[in-house]
């Protein structure tokens, strides 16, 4: 599958290659501003799959959240 857009969202396929490790494609690194070294979380529901947020994105809403803000 190709890197398809639904309202306004984006979907690519990446392969998991030996080592469990993925390449995320260069348009989403160009979309998300994702850079060499940066961190990434992975966080996982069963029932909902992966999601694999940049670090700094959690930790604003974390942030946000600790202070008693709407995430």
């Amino acid at each position: 599958m190709d890197n398809k857009k639904v309202q306004g969202k984006q979907i690519w396929t990446v392969n998991v290659g030996s080592k469990g490790q993925i390449v995320i494609p260069k348009e989403a690194r160009e979309l998300f501003n994702i850079m060499p070294g940066d961190s990434l979380v992975i966080i996982g529901e069963r029932n909902r799959g992966l999601t694999i947020p940049v670090k700094e994105t959690v930790k604003k809403r974390f942030d946000r959240f600790s202070k008693g803000n709407k995430v």
